[in-house]
Parts: C-alpha cells; sequence; structure tokens
C-alpha cells in the first residue's frame, strides 16, 4: 500500500493521460467503439463521440486542481455508464481487430473495469493532509 500512497500523482498523470488517449481514439477509430454500444441505446455514434470528449475532459480535469474531484467523481459514473458497452462485447461475442475474443480475455477485461473505477474513486478524496 505504501507504493500506491507515495506514487498517488504518478498513478493519477497515468490515468488522465490514459483518459485523453481512450477519448482521442473515439474520434480517430470510432467503429470499434459503435460495434460495442448496446443495441437498446439510441446513436451510437454520437453516444462514442460524446463519451470520448467526456474522457477527454475527464482527464484533463484530474490535472487541475480546482476540478480534480469533481473529475474523478465523473470517471467513476463513466466507467459504470460504459460497463454495459463492455458486457455487450463479452456476451455477444463482437469480434474487434486486435482484441481477443476469448472467454480468458473477457474473464480479465471485465473484472478490470471496477479496478478503474476503484482507482478514479481514490482521487474524489481530499488531498489535503488532515490533522491528527
Amino acid at each position: 500500500m505504501t507504493f500506491l500512497k507515495d506514487n498517488k500523482a504518478t498513478l493519477r498523470i497515468i490515468l488522465a493521460v490514459c483518459m485523453v488517449v481512450a477519448g482521442i481514439l473515439h474520434f480517430v477509430v470510432p467503429q470499434p467503439f459503435i460495434r460495442i454500444v448496446p443495441g437498446f441505446l439510441p446513436a451510437p455514434a454520437a453516444l462514442v463521440y460524446i463519451s470520448g470528449a467526456i474522457e477527454i475532459a475527464l482527464g484533463l480535469g484530474l490535472l487541475m486542481p480546482s476540478v480534480r474531484q469533481f473529475s474523478a467523481w465523473g470517471l467513476v459514473a463513466l466507467f459504470i455508464a460504459v460497463y454495459p458497452a463492455n458486457l455487450n462485447m463479452a456476451f455477444n461475442h463482437i469480434q474487434i481487430s486486435g482484441i481477443p475474443d476469448t472467454w480468458w480475455f473477457h474473464a480479465i477485461r471485465l473484472p478490470f473495469q471496477f479496478v478503474l473505477i476503484a482507482w478514479a474513486y481514490w482521487y474524489t478524496r481530499s488531498e489535503t493532509p488532515q490533522l491528527s
């Protein structure tokens, strides 16, 4: 746990960069994201572009102290909101080039979403030291 505590700022930057890159990918190569949007949702392309923009904004927000906690809560909500797309991909065996469609891949990928939720949640608390 000491490693995490000692590297919280570095891990926040890594999460922020990953979110910005993921968000940019929604615009550069939207088709894989569009394909995994569950059928019950309207306008899959619009949802992909909107979620990409939100990922970029929230990722950048993690880097700004004034909106860091808000952005972290936004990422928690976003990771929960996109989980149905991950389930859709796994349960309907949606093939995406370069991504394995195997039980073991999904057995790792689906629970990893909860790691992302916890990672973002970690930044929802103030980083000001508490006096004892």
